[in-house]
């Protein structure tokens, strides 16, 4: 192996590293999947029209679907020891693995400073709960930067601790999330026995009805809901290779898998649906983010408490969900200048830069509609990596050709990237009507058959880009013999 694309983070990981077990795996999904976007998921399935199950349920089928994705791009991570960046390399090509990994990179520098924020908005919860804060948010904002000097060190803060786990490690990571798993599971159950508690009928927080007035409404809203919750983890079916690596076998990753994403996910939702149900009976309205609904919980000890408990959610999510994936991928750009570290850190910045307090103020509610719009990109990849790596090559790859500059991956696949343009092209009329659709000034460039078309992005990206790559590639992309590895 040359030594121009890797180094010892990009590197296939040795058998004596492959310590995560199911789990470890099942447990970085509970980190990951508990945290306040989780929580507030069914809120827009809610306002939209559907009753709790259905906004459920809903919740649960997106998961399953996008389980299967995940569990399959999985398995090179697991049967070769590579991370993402290097198996895109397969596909795209030793230098075009670039556009994917940073595509990916991207979306997540962007999560990882509005996480970074919500758990800044928590710190600055405990503080001003415990009389620390006597500054008036709104007349004490620094000009230039928009917030507060209390909210900016509590935004510092939060953003050092992040840096502190990011230096020591992936293995830091590992730990974080294991340990940090069965209590935010027993933080979810307190918060839903609370609301059972104090509600006087428990009946009437299943009694809400949709507002539906006959089946076609509510499958007008369904699919575009489904595909936002494929496209809530879209970004991670991608890279689950960068974990699934450190794995002792198939069974194991797949497993863990399986019982840590759909059970939390729906777990959750149906815990943020149940709660906020109980707020409208306790406080006279509904308080969707818990944030809000924990800092109105009366007793110090206990916001204290429970905002430790909201800061911990939202650091193992940030942490696995938008760290190690940009880490690894700006790393791809120049393995010899850019370590794991390196790249977690860059992230970091790049999180600092784009001041995401501006971005949720300027863009609302909708800036998460960009970021899950992603999947009208993040769709494609995965399934030009997909056909790759199950249809054309059978699971086979040569490793070595992937670390070599010369090798058969050597350069850019360029039928890889027709076929990415070529599938995002059907959705990019509806992503231009959404990003330009800003409330109370609506402006559509395109039909509203684009919209449709949008509406189901995940699902037409994905399959178009498979049937392309499979019909440019058709004798090109070979397998190895079953002898290798």
């Amino acid at each position: 192996m040359t030594n121009n694309l890797t180094n010892s983070d990009l590197a296939p990981t040795p058998d004596d590293k492959r310590t995560w077990s199911m789990w470890n795996i099942a447990a970085l999904w509970v980190g990951m999947a508990v945290c306040i976007p989780t929580y507030m998921l069914a809120a827009g399935m809610v306002s939209q029209g559907m009753n709790w199950w259905q906004a459920v349920l809903t919740v649960m089928l997106g998961n399953l679907i996008v389980l299967a994705p995940m569990i399959l791009n999985g398995h090179p991570g697991t049967k070769y020891g590579i991370p993402f960046p290097v198996l895109a390399r397969a596909s795209f090509g030793t230098r075009g693995a670039n556009v994917p990994a940073i595509a990916r990179a991207l979306v997540a520098c962007g999560w990882f400073g509005i996480q970074t924020w919500i758990g800044a908005a928590a710190i600055y919860a405990i503080i001003s709960t415990l009389g620390w804060i006597t500054e008036d948010p709104e007349t004490a904002t620094i000009a230039w930067l928009g917030i507060s000097p209390w909210q900016a060190a509590c935004f510092v803060a939060f953003w050092l601790v992040h840096l502190a786990i990011i230096v020591t490690g992936i293995n830091s990571i590992k730990w974080l999330e294991t340990w940090a798993a069965p209590f935010l599971i027993a933080s979810g159950v307190a918060l839903l026995i609370w609301a059972l508690v104090k509600v006087d009928d428990i009946g009437a927080l299943f009694a809400t009805k949709s507002t539906f007035d006959k089946p076609s409404d509510f499958w007008k809203v369904f699919f575009p809901q489904l595909t936002a919750m494929v496209g809530f983890w879209a970004t991670l079916s991608l890279n689950i290779p960068d974990f699934t690596r450190y794995c002792k076998s198939q069974k194991q990753q797949a497993a863990g898998q399986l019982i840590g994403l759909p059970p939390t996910m729906t777990l959750f939702c149906f815990i943020g649906v149940i709660v906020t149900a109980a707020t409208v009976s306790i406080f006279g309205e509904a308080i969707w983010n818990p944030v809000d609904l924990v800092a109105r919980l009366g007793s110090k000890p206990v916001v204290v408490v429970s905002m430790i408990a909201l800061l911990l959610a939202t650091l193992s999510t940030n942490l696995a969900a938008n760290v190690v994936s940009p880490a690894n991928g700006f790393s791809n750009i120049a393995p010899r200048l850019i370590s794991f570290r390196t790249g977690g850190i860059i992230t970091c910045l790049v999180g600092v830069v784009i001041m995401p307090w501006r971005l949720m103020s300027d863009l609302g509610d909708y800036i998460f509609t960009w970021l899950i719009g992603y999947s009208a990109l993040l769709g494609p990849i995965a399934g030009i990596m997909l056909c790759d790596y199950f249809i054309l090559r059978r699971t086979r790859l040569d490793r070595d050709a992937l670390y070599d500059p010369d090798g058969a991956h050597k350069g850019v696949n360029w039928r890889a990237m027709i076929v990415l343009v070529l599938s995002v092209l059907p959705n990019l009329p509806g992503f231009i009507n959404a990003a330009t659709n800003t409330a109370g000034t609506p402006e559509a460039h395109f039909s509203a058959f684009f919209d449709t078309i949008y509406s189901y992005a995940w699902f037409v990206g994905l399959p178009l880009a498979v049937v392309l790559y499979a019909i440019l590639m058709a004798g090109r992309a070979k397998p190895m013999p079953r002898k290798f590895p």
